[in-house]
Formats: structure tokens, sequence, C-alpha cells
């Protein structure tokens, strides 16, 4: 059963291999990412279970990271076809694209699979890897002279950080043998964390520095945060949505883990003030490149370089509360974030351009769609009821109850003008009246990209009204990351 979640993607990938992306196959990946999150639920229901000869092993965590990858996948896959229809109406794509796009995306999905599935650190290693390899191709999709330099440097800055979580990877497995391990308990996640506390505390210190930079480059957080704006504003708007949506948020669970055997080895003070230091400095980041953003596209992605600098400070702190924030927080920003990405796919498309200022009057143009795209970003940036709302106030309400209020209040400074810049471009897109002699392309049907919309907002807007039965799921997943108390309260979301 555990082999499921990576063998549907691959097997679609392989029928658009065969078949090509033509009206019969092209709802197979939104078809492939239903049954990923179908067997995720039922994972989520037993226990742990491990798989291909123990390569891959599933608990409360890896099974609330593979219900993430499920939901954000099915939302870009359905969102597809309408997607590349529109792309080759207007020349840009063909059916050789088309098939590419079909083979690496569903590629895209099993490798993360893969990623929260992995037994042991080297196995997530080699899944992060091929997140890499594969999304480079779908980032470069265009062909144009920007695309490809994205790509490039997509390529350039997440293969140094994967060489520093490969350093880092060697030596925790150094470290753990010359502590008695065996080889193969070298990376084991459930051997390394039993046994952390006999790991040498120098290797292991200079180690984790190395993993959390390494894996945190792939996150999108500072200082190796330059690829992601380039990325995003040139991938295809799926895409855009599966890397800010979920791949972000799957790096970082690997960060989760090395914290997990870092808090045992080292005591929670070192990667606490380790993280602290990096969500600080993707907020400024974020912050600073986000007064005065003109690129609706681009602001989406400094925007994911916010999330996930809220989302270490969560990890930072490190209760039972501010834990469960920063997994809901994960799910919450994934749903909003496609929505968004969607969202601009079709704005640009329309418009011809991702400037803001050759969207304004969005309002009056295309009412359904300015609704949905405005919605997300009051989503976006965490108003009620969305669930960004409650997991931020988490993440706040555990930092000043842990002491940490000193790191807590400039973030939230940073916030306050992170919004005055979202608001301000928002503004511009949404109200007034559209400059004369702007043409409107906005009519069509929307299909499967309209329900994928409706979809991602409500499940955002539910989440951060009540958890339901995903609630017994994180609290489990909560203590496995955690060797503190569980979930005790979500602000709004109960």
């Amino acid at each position: 059963m555990v082999i499921v979640p990576v063998a549907l993607p691959l097997a679609a990938a392989c029928l658009y291999a065969l078949f090509g992306w033509n009206r019969g196959t092209e709802w197979l990946g939104a078809l492939s990412a239903g049954g990923l999150l179908a067997a995720a639920v039922l994972l989520a229901r037993a226990e742990e279970g491990s798989g291909l000869w123990g390569l891959l092993r599933v608990d409360a965590l890896s099974a609330y990271m593979l219900i993430v990858i499920g939901v954000v996948a099915l939302l870009a896959m359905l969102a597809s076809p309408g997607y590349l229809r529109a792309e080759a109406a207007a020349g840009r794509t063909g059916p050789r694209a088309a098939r590419s796009y079909g083979i690496f995306t569903q590629c895209f999905v099993a490798a993360m699979a893969t990623a929260v599935l992995a037994a042991s650190l080297g196995m997530l290693w080699v899944a992060v890897e091929a997140t890499t390899i594969l999304t480079a191709f779908l980032v470069g999709q265009r062909r144009t002279r920007k695309a490809t330099e994205a790509a490039w440097k997509y390529v350039v800055i997440c293969s140094v950080g994967i060489a520093l979580a490969l350093l880092g990877l060697v030596m925790v497995h150094y470290a753990a043998v010359h502590a008695g391990l065996s080889s193969r308990e070298g990376l084991d996640w459930v051997s390394l964390a039993e046994h952390a506390g006999r790991l040498d505390p120098g290797v292991t210190r200079i180690a984790v520095v190395l993993l959390v930079l390494g894996f945190g480059a792939k996150a999108g957080l500072a200082p190796l945060h330059a690829w992601l704006p380039d990325a995003h504003s040139q991938a295809p708007a799926p895409v855009s949505a599966l890397m800010s949506g979920v791949l972000l948020s799957v790096a970082f669970y690997a960060i989760l883990r090395v914290k997990v055997v870092s808090d045992v080895a080292l005591g929670a003070g070192f990667c606490r003030m380790l993280l602290i230091v990096v969500a600080l400095a993707s907020l400024a980041v974020a912050a600073a490149l986000l007064i005065g953003q003109r690129d609706f596209k681009r602001m989406l992605a400094y925007s994911s370089i916010e999330h996930m600098g809220l989302i270490a400070l969560g990890a930072a702190i490190g209760n039972g509360l501010a834990l469960g924030a920063v997994l809901l927080h994960i799910l919450g920003h994934g749903l909003g974030k496609s929505v968004l990405f969607i969202g601009s796919g079709r704005i640009q498309q329309a418009a011809g351009s991702s400037s803001v200022d050759a969207v304004r009057g969005l309002g009056g143009r295309a009412p359904g769609l300015a609704a949905a795209f405005g919605l997300g970003l009051l989503a976006l940036l965490g108003l009620p009821p969305f669930s960004l709302f409650a997991s931020e106030l988490g993440i706040v309400r555990a930092g000043f109850a842990a002491g940490l209020g000193w790191a807590v209040a400039p973030a939230l400074v940073l916030m306050l003008v992170i919004v005055a810049g979202v608001g301000r471009a928002a503004g511009r897109m949404l109200l007034g009246a559209a400059p004369p002699g702007l043409d409107d392309g906005y009519g069509g049907r929307l299909r499967g990209t309209g329900v994928a919309l409706v979809a991602g907002l409500v499940a955002c807007a539910v989440l951060g009204v009540t958890l339901g039965p995903l609630r017994p799921l994180l609290e489990s997943a909560v203590t496995i990351a955690t060797a503190g108390p569980p979930l005790s309260a979500m602000g709004g979301a109960r």
C-alpha cells in the first residue's frame, strides 16, 4: 500500500509517454492525483507501514504531507487541460511540449511522494534532487530566453543547496557509524532519532547547519532563495502551483526531520537559533522585494519566501502548538497559493502579460476571476475565515508563550510591510477602470480551472473554521515532529 502514492503518478507518466497529451488523456493527471489523495487518506488511518524493501515508510507526519501533495496536485491537474488548451490556441505550445508536460509533472509528483515516504535521509536526498532535475524542464518549457535563464538559475542554485545537504548527510552518517550504528542505520530516520544522543556534538552541529541551509535552498529560504521568483514567473501556472504550494513544503519537511535529531543530539537551542535567523532573513527579503512589486507572478513568488519564513519561525519555536500551526500553515498555504497561481495563469494568458498595470480594473473585466484571485490574496495575507489566519495566530501565540517575543515582534512588523505591498498591488489589479485600448481576452469557459479555484478557496476557508477528521492525524504528526506536548489549540481552527 505504501508504494501506491508513488506508483500512480508514474503509471500516468508512462501513459502520457505512450499516448501523448490529447482529449483522451488530458484528465489522467487529475485521476492520478485523486488516487494519490485517496491512498494518502487510507495510509493516514494506518499507524505505520513500510514497503519497497524498507526504503519507504509511512507514519502520521509523512501521511499528512502526502495529503498535502495529493490536494495541491489535484488542483493543479484540474487546471492543466484548460491551461494547455489556451497555450496551444496562442501558439505557445504543441503536442510534443504537452506530452513532455504530462510526463514531467507526473514524475515530479511521484518524486515528492517518494521524498515524504523516504525511510532514510539518503533516500530523501535522492528524491529531492530528482525534483530539481524534473522541474528544470518544466520551468524552461516555453524555451524563451527568460525561461531558459530561469531554468539554469534554478538548477545552479538548488544544486549548490543539494550539494551542501549531501555533505551534511555524509557527516551525519560518519557521526552515526562512529556512535556504533550500522551503515544502514546511519541514515535511517528512526535509528537516528533513537540514538541521536550518542552522536558527536561537533560533527552533528556542522551537519545540521549544512542540512538546514541545503534543504532550505530548495524550500526558498534565505540566503539561497534567488531562484524562486525567476522560476515561478516562467513556469507554467499549474507547475508554479505545485512548486510553491507543495515542493517548498516537502523540502521543509526534510528540515523538520533533521530538527528532531538535532534537538536530541544538541539540545533545542541550536536548531532554534539557526531557524530564527533564517526565518527573519527570509521575511526581511520578502518585505523588501514586495514593496512596489509590479509583476504579479513574481509577487506571489516573493510571498512564498515570506510564508516559508513563517513556517521556519514556527518550527524554531518548536512546541506542540507551534508545530501544529506549522503543519496547518503548510496545507493552507498550499491551497491558497495553488488558487493564486492557477488564477494568475489565466490572467496572464488573457492579458498577455504578468505586469500589474496590464490587468488594471480586473474586477470590471472578469468579475468571477477577480473574485477568486482577490479571495486568494485575502487568504494569503492571513485574514479570516481562511486557515492561514488560524495558523499564523497559532505561531504568534506559541512564540510569545515560549518567551520568543523578541523574534515574533519583528516578524509581525515585517508581515505588516508585506501586507501593505501586496495590498497595494492587489488594489491596482482588481479595482478601478481598465485603461483604454486594452484587449479583453477573459471570455470562454474555465472548466477545470474554475473547479480548482472554487475548491481550493472553500477548502482553505473550511480549515480556518474546523479541522474536522484531520485533527487526529495532525495531533499524531505533531507528536512525531516534537518531543513536547501535542497540539492543544489552533486559534480559529477547532
